[in-house]
């Protein structure tokens, strides 16, 4: 009678632990920031708009569609390069990418106004034009992604690949990933 009581505590012992492993996954999967190996936490903000709020127009099909600047910090270590995704999820077509940037040297800080850095390279967007291309909703508000992800290679890709080559390229290589979301609404 005594083991089976030992045996049944064991059991409550291992289920608590076990939805405490569960708990902290979602926790984890939910956020929008990927914590590395190391404890480093990644992150791309911008000092033109704030995680949230409007992008301002100059950076739109409106204004003068000048990719914004974009900063980085807390790269893990062993990060060979980053990459870059902008898309609208909102798009009625699907996701609509705005943007698509890969080979970013793992040590870049930012990404300056209306360029791509030294070295990098950029894919073909859903406008079907190579480079950025600003937000441009037919109605309604807009949610968009910038998307960072810090890579254990460089990729293999050439200038105008799409979205899939690159997620492709991608898959299995991925260390972080960190985002940052801004919206917009035409007037």
């Amino acid at each position: 009678m005594g083991e089976i009581i030992e045996i049944g505590k064991l059991l409550v012992k291992l289920i608590l632990l076990l939805a405490s492993a569960a708990a902290i996954y979602a926790l984890a999967m939910s956020s929008s920031i990927i914590i590395n190996h190391k404890e480093n936490i990644m992150k791309i903000s911008s000092p033109i708009f704030e995680e949230g709020a409007a992008i301002p127009e100059k950076y739109t099909c409106d204004g003068d569609d000048a990719s914004p600047a974009l900063e980085i910090s807390g790269v893990p270590a062993g990060t060979q390069s980053l990459a870059l995704l902008m898309d609208d999820p909102d798009s009625p077509s699907g996701n609509f990418v705005h943007w698509t940037i890969w080979n970013i040297r793992a040590n870049e800080t930012e990404i300056k106004e209306n360029t791509k850095p030294e070295g990098a390279v950029e894919g073909v967007n859903s406008f079907g034009n190579i480079g950025y291309g600003g937000p441009c909703p037919h109605a309604g508000t807009h949610r968009y992604f910038f998307r960072l992800y810090a890579l254990d290679k460089t990729l293999d890709l050439s200038s105008g690949a799409d979205v899939v080559a690159l997620k492709q390229s991608m898959e299995g290589h991925v260390l972080a990933e960190a985002k940052l979301m801004g919206n917009y609404t035409r007037r």
